[in-house]
Parts: structure tokens; C-alpha cells; sequence
């Protein structure tokens, strides 16, 4: 896990929620965005808030074992 992000650097993100979000509240998501070195994600409902910087190869694992469940 990256544990530094820059406010700035942030705020330039292209954020984008998952398509398998629940479309019947569009607001109850996790968001993604990606740098060459890091994915980032956050909860949609708190743009400002918290956010998680992982290697995209923490990234890969996660989602992989995510899928599994």
C-alpha cells in the first residue's frame, strides 16, 4: 500500500466507479482511478475524504480474490 498522496495530485485524478455498481443509488460506490504506479481508490459518497493508494499489483490480488467471494 502507498501511504502519500498529495491533495493536489489527487484532485487530478480521472476518477470512475465500477460497472458492477448498484445502479439503484448511484452514490453507494468505491471509485478508482490509476497512475502508471498506483490505484487509488476512494468512497464515492466522500470524494474528500480517506483514500487508498495500492501497487497495482496489490491492486490485481485484491481484485482476484474479491471475485472469488
Amino acid at each position: 500500500m502507498i501511504r502519500s498522496t498529495s491533495a493536489e495530485d489527487a484532485n487530478e485524478l480521472a476518477w470512475f466507479k465500477s460497472s458492477y455498481s448498484d445502479s439503484s443509488n448511484p452514490n453507494d460506490c468505491v471509485e478508482v482511478a490509476t497512475t502508471p504506479t498506483t490505484v487509488h481508490v476512494r468512497d464515492s459518497k466522500t470524494p474528500q475524504g480517506p483514500r487508498l493508494g495500492l501497487t497495482p499489483t496489490a491492486w490485481a490480488s485484491f481484485v482476484s480474490y474479491a471475485s472469488e467471494s
